[in-house]
């Protein structure tokens, strides 16, 4: 009898930002740390991709940044 090959997955995370005017550097850097923080602390192997959104309100302006990390365990 063949032994079962353990199956790889890939998980997805996303985190969220509001932007706020004259902000962005200090909540890029926040976001920056809770992604690494996220990393650090759940055992993340590898990171499969890193993709960065904006969302705008009914003017168009950036109010707010996403990001999804793909990642292995």
């Amino acid at each position: 009898m063949a032994e079962k090959e353990k199956v790889k997955g890939f998980k997805v995370k996303t985190f969220s930002i509001e932007v706020k005017i004259f902000q962005t550097m200090k909540e890029l850097k926040a976001l920056d740390e809770k992604v690494n923080r996220f990393l650090a602390g759940n055992g993340v192997k590898k990171v499969i991709a890193v993709s960065d959104t904006t969302t705008t309100d009914d003017t168009g302006a950036t109010i707010g940044l996403i990001r999804v990390v793909t990642y292995e365990t």
